[in-house]
């Protein structure tokens, strides 16, 4: 028997496989391409934890994979020597988000690992800040951001509130590894978890430290207070977990006109109203557009699922609504903030930018203009996080802003991962601080095009589903390393950064970046999650129109050789 054909007939007949389990995978006993891709292997715990399909089987996301993974860290925790450990725990609203966080739970406290659990669904940042004022020794947020609804995940982290970086993945991987079976997993039963004190449930409490948190880090309260009748703001959670922390934070300010998005303000698994739940995709903003315009609304700010990423939609030029991209929208606070605490002589000598490789450069540009660095970080919001404990550990700089180009900010130090509240938050501050000024943030952002360049970045990627995609993705991304372009329309190569082999001492990873000589650049990234490889284009001009002419050569000239 194969791999696949003996893993299929373990879960039929394992008796810690559930009744309901088992019939999910007769139903596809017929379906051997099915067979196999749910169980040609395992469900990879990587650096970033879990995330797959949910359903029965190894290659898939269920209380068992669950169950797995959560035993894996609790000995992981365990073997720390931390005394008293604890890992706090929340989830989204996707389908099975709150069974499998309470699997987790169950399985830590069962473990002897206290677990503080939220009672309702919670943004991750919410997680990640909650792992700090708690003391707790790691965390778990049940997510799987904006992937498509048949999708969740299971992300870790740290003490520090951050996603584990590499080094410490690895050992927690080497632990959910060594467990070969379910039965090897340990678990309380929900009572005797709470009776025992290793189960306790959240409350307002935190709720409340999280959001005198985020305000803490307004610029200019007394502008939102004088400007707030006048300024109205359109939000939509996409029937996530940002709806409740995102409204708390903008009444908390004094944001007086905020209307919410009726039809996606409540969670729903299958996020019905819109194609994907992401708000870097424009189609996602249809019904918060249609409402802003009846409404004649300032600025509109979506999030996603698990409220870790914000998009900005302004008015342009011809009162038209412009969805910011996650670039852009990084530069105009990365300006505002910077601006704002220069005015006030509190922006720190010791200050720091942070931002990944394939991010933009202008808000870098933007940041040296007020004689403040940017460092470079891999892709991953966990690397930015890294840097802030660092930082805080060593002194050697004070964390300004941190962000990246899939529409990830955060500000301040409450808290190590990316944050929508808090994005939110700065994107409708800096909108009402410049109305005052009697201009839109389209209108800010052109000033900085004229007074910095015009950078135009786009984002391309190609999905290639299953086992053969996978492996399809590989050998393109080899053929790209070992045989790399000398010329790209007609602009010279002048270097080709292989991460693999590690670049100015960063971690290592399948990544490739390549400089053109007129400053372009261009970068492959398979994604580590899903089948999916990433095209990231960039490119700085001498007005509009040429940055989107040369943009446009540059993406053509590249895909031809990918999808020739």
């Amino acid at each position: 028997m194969t791999r696949v054909q003996t893993e299929y007939q373990l879960w039929l007949n394992d008796p810690a496989v559930d009744a309901e389990t088992k019939k999910e995978l007769l139903a596809i006993r017929e379906d051997e391409k099915e067979i196999e891709d749910r169980f040609y292997k395992d469900l990879e715990f990587g650096t970033g934890g879990l995330r797959g399909v949910i359903g029965a089987g190894t290659n898939r996301i269920n209380v068992y994979t669950v169950g797995r993974a959560s035993q894996g860290l609790a000995q992981y925790v365990n073997s720390t020597g931390v005394q008293s450990p604890s890992i706090v725990l929340a989830y989204d609203s996707r389908h099975m988000s709150p069974e499998f966080a309470l699997e987790a739970a169950l399985v830590f406290a069962g473990n002897g690992v206290k677990a503080y659990l939220f009672k309702t669904l919670h943004a991750t940042p919410q997680l990640s800040f909650a792992v700090r004022y708690l003391g707790a020794t790691a965390g778990v947020v049940v997510t799987a951001s904006h992937n498509p609804p048949e999708y969740n995940g299971y992300k870790v982290y740290g003490a520090d509130g951050g996603q584990l970086v590499p080094q410490f993945a690895e050992q927690v991987i080497a632990e959910v590894q060594s467990i070969d079976s379910f039965d090897k997993v340990k678990k309380l039963s929900q009572e005797e978890a709470e009776t025992q004190g290793l189960l306790t449930w959240l409350g307002e409490d935190v709720d409340q430290a999280y959001i005198k948190a985020v305000t803490a880090i307004s610029q200019n309260p007394d502008v939102i207070k004088e400007i707030s009748d006048d300024f109205r703001v359109i939000f939509t959670p996409l029937h996530g977990a940002g709806n409740v922390p995102v409204r708390a934070v903008l009444q908390t300010l004094g944001f007086g006109q905020v209307r919410v998005v009726a039809e996606q303000e409540l969670p729903d698994a299958q996020f019905s109203t819109v194609k994907s739940p992401n708000p870097e995709e424009r189609e996602a903003f249809t019904l918060a557009i249609a409402q802003a315009k009846e409404w004649d609304a300032d600025i509109i700010i979506g999030t996603d699922p698990d409220a870790d990423r914000m998009g900005a939609v302004v008015k342009d030029q011809n009162g038209e609504y412009f969805v910011l991209t996650g670039n852009q929208s990084g530069a105009i606070i990365v300006n505002y903030l910077l601006s704002s605490l220069k005015e006030r002589g509190t922006l720190p000598a010791n200050g720091v930018v942070v931002k990944t490789i394939v991010t933009s450069e202008m808000g870098a540009v933007i940041a040296d203009h007020y004689g403040i660095p940017t460092l470079n970080t891999l892709t991953g919001f966990k690397y930015i996080g890294e840097k802030m404990t660092q930082f805080e550990q060593t002194g050697e700089h004070t964390f300004l802003f941190g962000y990246e180009e899939s529409y990830g900010y955060l500000a301040g130090d409450y808290a190590r991962d990316k944050d929508a509240v808090i994005a939110a938050m700065l994107i409708a501050e800096a909108a009402a601080y410049y109305k005052k000024q009697g201009k839109t943030l389209y209108e800010v952002l052109q000033e900085l095009y004229e007074s910095f360049g015009y950078f135009l970045e786009k984002l391309e990627s190609r999905t290639l589903k299953g086992k053969d995609g996978v492996e399809q993705i590989g050998r393109m991304v080899e053929a790209w390393r070992t045989n790399p372009p000398t010329e790209i329309a007609g602009t010279p190569v002048t270097a080709m950064e292989d991460y693999a082999k590690g670049v100015n001492g960063l971690p290592l990873e399948n990544v490739l970046k390549f400089k053109l000589e007129d400053g372009s650049w261009f970068c492959l990234r398979p994604s580590g999650t899903e089948p999916k490889i990433k095209f990231y284009f960039a490119v700085k001009g001498s007005s509009g129109a040429e940055a989107a002419e040369q943009l446009d050569r540059i993406i053509q000239n590249v895909l031809s050789r990918v999808d020739g």
